[in-house]
């Protein structure tokens, strides 16, 4: 079953925190910076291990460049 996840990034933080806000939305502090794909990359990992998934099961589908995001969980 595929499910898309909503998540709001703050890159470059002093501390990695993740928050559920909904059943598929996600606050996420991240002490990578935004650059070269590395917030991206935290995030993903981030929340591949609270849903206990691999981190290849997550696929971010919107918002590279973006603090809000789009992730695709197969």
């Amino acid at each position: 079953m595929e499910q898309y996840l909503k998540v709001k990034v703050h890159a470059g933080e002093k501390h990695n925190k993740l928050v559920q806000k909904t059943a598929d939305s996600y606050e996420i502090w991240v002490k990578a910076p935004a650059e070269q794909g590395r917030a991206n990359e935290a995030v993903r990992a981030l929340l591949a291990a609270q849903l206990g998934v691999a981190e290849n099961k997550l696929s971010l589908i919107k918002g590279a460049t973006s603090p809000a995001k789009i992730f695709l969980l197969r």
